[in-house]
This record gives structure tokens, C-alpha cells and sequence, in this order.
């Protein structure tokens, strides 16, 4: 057995860092920008599946291209620390998009001024998450790929499979409040800065993983290097990993641009009469300390045991969750529901990502984060919410009145059945991902 490699304290912090408010981002993006657009703006379920397909093929763009940029000059800190100061201001400008706003500066009257400003959301959401992607998506991903080795991803990977739990249960509860006590431009305004602070204090605190020396390589060659046919005959064992990580965000984007509309309008949780107690915050706490901890508990005997003792299970695990939301009546039962669902998907997540860095060709780490993300995030977040949208128009009974007086249909517990049979799908690359884990494994 590998002695395991220890990661320093500088890269321990700059890895929370980055990686907790990188998630922060996202969750509000993929969640209350979604609301944003439902309750605020009047956009549909239709319009939602539009926006996050458009911000996946450019999200993948944007990987694929700074991510092979980065590899091409020998650096990664100017990516992520830039790109987090640009990503927190395109999240600043959110602040000031109102039907009103664009109504008065193209002529139009509130009514008729929806579509286009549903058509300005999308495409700020799409400049957001351009930024977003070069700095946490392509570079972030790099770095971490770049400092450690196969006795330690699967930790990191627990300890980096906890901040999108952390970020959602924060998110849920503060941007819910927020959002509901000052309304979502202050919450823009607050969550900006946050980014942007993020990135001007890696300015001080990161160091790069590479050397600066820009590489005598096409930079166009690069960029399809991940794409040659070759190239996916080599490194079969990252493909078939990627294939299987395609398939679970798939089966989590059915009903993740839709969970938070229906934990409002379907399960009945008013985030604007929340009832923080004392004894409900410590609970809450206690909860996410035995989250944070069973993560990078579970990432550590990944390392020790090997992934593929995990894999299957974790996949049941998935399934059997979102089966149990599709039965859960009433909060509780949600909530209880939901915790099954999120550890099979966080166990998915772990041992997944810690194999795709595993089988990534070190001296290309940053071109194939843009592969990473077609099989990831585009692929995933174009039919993922396709079959989220069909799913609700075809099986929801649930109108609901937005701010303007406009009747659209709230997402069904449906999502989470549709969602169950897509992660059941995972089986079948899975099978033949676990021959190439235990070869790998038994050296």
C-alpha cells in the first residue's frame, strides 16, 4: 500500500476556500436563479430548462477553452484568483434586472417587456457562468488535479463533496431569509462581493501549481486533444468514468433547477418564516458537522479499500432516496427522504470525481476539465431539465400565480421518480468501470 501524500496547510485552506465559495455560487445559480426567474421575473419551467441548458454549452466552452489556455501559458492562479473578482461582479450586476428596468430602457411596458427579460437573464446567467467556469470549473479543478496523487484524491474529494451540501443547506436557509427579509438585489449584491473577496485574497494566499513556463505546444491541438479518437481508446478507464458521472448529474439535473420551486410551492416551506431557534440551529450544525465529517470519512476509506467497494451500493443508495421523495408527505418525511438521496449522490460524487482525476493525464490536466464538463455539466444540464420541464407539463396538476398575476405549472414529486430511473442507468458503464478500478487497484 502507497504511503498517503499530505497536502500543506496553505493548499488545505485555499482548497475550503475557493471550493466552499465556488459552491456558494453555484447553488444560488443553479437554485435561486432559477426562483428568480420563476417568481420574480414570471419565467416558466420551459424558460428554466432553456437558461440552464444555454449556461452549460457555454460553461463547457469556457472550461475547455481557459482550461487548455492555462495548460498552454503554465499557470493557474491568474485563472482562479481574476476569475473569481470578474465572477462576483457578474453576480453584482443580477441586482439591477427587473421587467421594469428592461421595460423602461427598451420602451416597453411591463407586460410585454417579459421575454425580454427573460432573454437578458439567460444571457447574464450565461457571462456569470463563463467567469464561474474559468476560474472554478477549469482552473480551480486543474490546481487541485495538480497537487495531489491517487493516496489522497478520494479524501480531498470527500472534504470537496461536502461544500455543496453545506452550500445548499446555507444557501436554503440565509439566501431564502435574505431573500424574502431585503429582496434578491441586495442578495446579487452580498454574494458578489463575497466572490470577489474570495479571489483578491487568493492573490495573496495561492500558490501556483505550475511553473510559468509557457509550453512550446498548438494551442488548437490541445484543445482537441481530448476529443481524438486515439486519445479515448488510451484512456478508456477515464472515459468510462466520465460516462458514469454523466449519467448521475443527468439523473440530479431532473429535479435540481426545480427543487427549490417545489420545496415551496409543493412541500409548503416558507424560507421568509424560517423559525431559527437556538435548539433547531444546533441541530443544524451538529447535522452538517456529521456530514462534513462522514464525507471525508468515507473519502478516506475509499483511499484505503478501494473505490470500487463503494460504487454499487452508493448507486442504490441514490435511487432508493429519490424513490422515497416521490412517497414523502409532509416536510419531515422530505427532509428524512432527502438525506438518502443526498448521501448515495455524495458518496456517487466522491468516488466518481476522485477516479476521474485518477485516470487524467497529468501534463493535460487542464484540457480535459473541458471534457469533464461536456460529460459533466453540458450533456447532463441540456437533458437532465429537458425531462424535468416534460415531466412537469405532462404530470403536474399544481398551477401557481408569480408575481404578475400569470398562472404556470409548479414541478411535481414526479421529478424525483423520472430522476430514479436515470441514476439507474449508471449500472451499465459502472460495470465495466469496476474491471479497470480493480486492475488499477491491485498494482
Amino acid at each position: 500500500m502507497n504511503k498517503t501524500s499530505k497536502l500543506g496547510k496553505a493548499a488545505v485552506f485555499n482548497i475550503i476556500l475557493f471550493g466552499f465559495m465556488g459552491q456558494v455560487a453555484w447553488a444560488v445559480e443553479n437554485n435561486y436563479f432559477n426562483t428568480f426567474l420563476f417568481n420574480v421575473i414570471g419565467g416558466s419551467s420551459s424558460d428554466i430548462s432553456h437558461m440552464v441548458a444555454a449556461s452549460s454549452v457555454v460553461a463547457v466552452a469556457a472550461t475547455l477553452l481557459m482550461g487548455t489556455l492555462s495548460d498552454k501559458v503554465n499557470k493557474r492562479k491568474v485563472f482562479i484568483c481574476a476569475g473569481y473578482i470578474a465572477w462576483g461582479f457578474t453576480v453584482m450586476a443580477f441586482a439591477l434586472i427587473s421587467r421594469e428596468n428592461i421595460g423602461r430602457i427598451l420602451g416597453l411596458a411591463p407586460a410585454a417587456a417579459l421575454s425580454a427579460t427573460v432573454s437578458v437573464v439567460i444571457i447574464m446567467d450565461c457571462l456569470m457562468t463563463f467567469m464561474g467556469s474559468t476560474s472554478n470549473d477549469a482552473a480551480f479543478n486543474a490546481w487541485i488535479t495538480d497537487i495531489t496523487d491517487n493516496s489522497n484524491r478520494a479524501k480531498t474529494e470527500g472534504m470537496l463533496a461536502t461544500f455543496p451540501v453545506l452550500a445548499l443547506v446555507i444557501v436554503t436557509v440565509a439566501f431564502g431569509i435574505l431573500a424574502s427579509s431585503f429582496g434578491y438585489p441586495a442578495c446579487f449584491i452580498g454574494l458578489g462581493l463575497l466572490v470577489t473577496v474570495c479571489g483578491i485574497v487568493g492573490l495573496f494566499t495561492v500558490k501556483d501549481s505550475l511553473t510559468g513556463e509557457k509550453k512550446d505546444t498548438n494551442f488548437w491541438a490541445d484543445l482537441i486533444y481530448g476529443f481524438r479518437p486515439s486519445v479515448i481508446a488510451g484512456h478508456r478507464a477515464l472515459y468510462l468514468s466520465l460516462a458514469c458521472f454523466c449519467i448521475l448529474n443527468t439523473a440530479v439535473q431532473v429535479f435540481m433547477p426545480y427543487l427549490f420551486i417545489y420545496v415551496q410551492h409543493q412541500v409548503g416551506l416558507d424560507f421568509g418564516s424560517l423559525n431559527i431557534t437556538p435548539p433547531v440551529a444546533i441541530i443544524a450544525v451538529l447535522v452538517v458537522g456529521g456530514v462534513i465529517a462522514g464525507a471525508i470519512i468515507m473519502g478516506s476509506l475509499m483511499d484505503k479499500y478501494g473505490k470500487a467497494l463503494f460504487s454499487i451500493p452508493s448507486v442504490f443508495l441514490l435511487a432508493a432516496g429519490l424513490v422515497a421523495v416521490f412517497f414523502a408527505k409532509g416536510l419531515i418525511m422530505f427532509a428524512v427522504c432527502a438525506i438518502v438521496f443526498l448521501a448515495g449522490m455524495g458518496l456517487m460524487s466522491i468516488l466518481i470525481s476522485a477516479a476521474v482525476r485518477d485516470f487524467t493525464p497529468e501534463d493535460k490536466a487542464g484540457a480535459f476539465q473541458g471534457v469533464r464538463m461536456i460529460f459533466t455539466v453540458m450533456v447532463p444540464m441540456i437533458i437532465g431539465p429537458a425531462i424535468g420541464s416534460f415531466v412537469t407539463e405532462r404530470f403536474s396538476n399544481t398551477p401557481y400565480l408569480n408575481d404578475y398575476g400569470e398562472s404556470v405549472l409548479v414541478p411535481p414529486a414526479h421529478i424525483f421518480l423520472a430522476a430514479a430511473a436515470v441514476s439507474v442507468l449508471i449500472l451499465i458503464p459502472l460495470v465495466f468501470l469496476l474491471k479497470e478500478w480493480r486492475k488499477t487497484e491491485a498494482k
